[in-house]
């Protein structure tokens, strides 16, 4: 059984009451997660960005 199969499964015999506190526990992991991820695309944007800025990368793009 992988990782998903047994947490369902887990869930089955949980009572409602801790249920809503891994549920809770799940959405402040997945905000995190997104969070983190949007840090690290901003900040590979800022990175990027004296390449995107430079006359070459506008003629690179201009047909598309």
């Amino acid at each position: 059984m992988n990782a998903k199969e047994l947490f369902l499964k887990k869930v089955e015999t949980i009572p409602e009451f801790i249920l809503e506190e891994v549920w809770n526990f799940l959405q402040f992991l997945k905000a995190k997660y997104d969070k983190d991820k949007l840090e690290a695309s901003l900040l590979g944007e800022s990175s990027l960005e004296k390449d995107w800025l430079r006359l070459e990368e506008d003629e690179a793009w201009q047909d598309l």
